[in-house]
């Protein structure tokens, strides 16, 4: 029996993965740039805050983690792009507020 995997279910993931350096979480800090979902597969594109982040390891397993264990699905794949590089305005008016800006 075929599962139906809902957008609102990854995002609820998506927001539980934190940058371990900024106390927002990476929906509403603006990284996600996309999210495909086909069958029992999902698809993320996503920047980080610098191409030089040393924790991107770290913040890939910890989403395809949190995406698994609120999806229950086991083939997640995430692309990295910096186009367009992610700056501050990206972030959410949530996420402003919460860094004071």
């Amino acid at each position: 029996m075929e599962t139906k995997i809902k957008k609102e279910d990854v995002i609820s993931a998506l927001k539980l993965c934190y940058d371990p350096e900024i106390p927002v979480n990476i929906y509403d800090l603006g990284l996600i740039y996309g999210i495909k979902i086909d069958n029992e597969s999902i698809s993320i594109t996503m920047s980080l805050t610098s191409p030089f982040c040393p924790v991107t390891d770290y913040l890939i397993d910890d989403i395809k983690k949190k995406i698994e264990d609120t999806t229950g699905v086991k083939n997640v794949d995430i692309e990295i792009t910096f186009d367009p590089p992610w700056n501050q305005s990206m972030m959410s008016d949530e996420a402003k507020a919460q860094l004071g800006l």
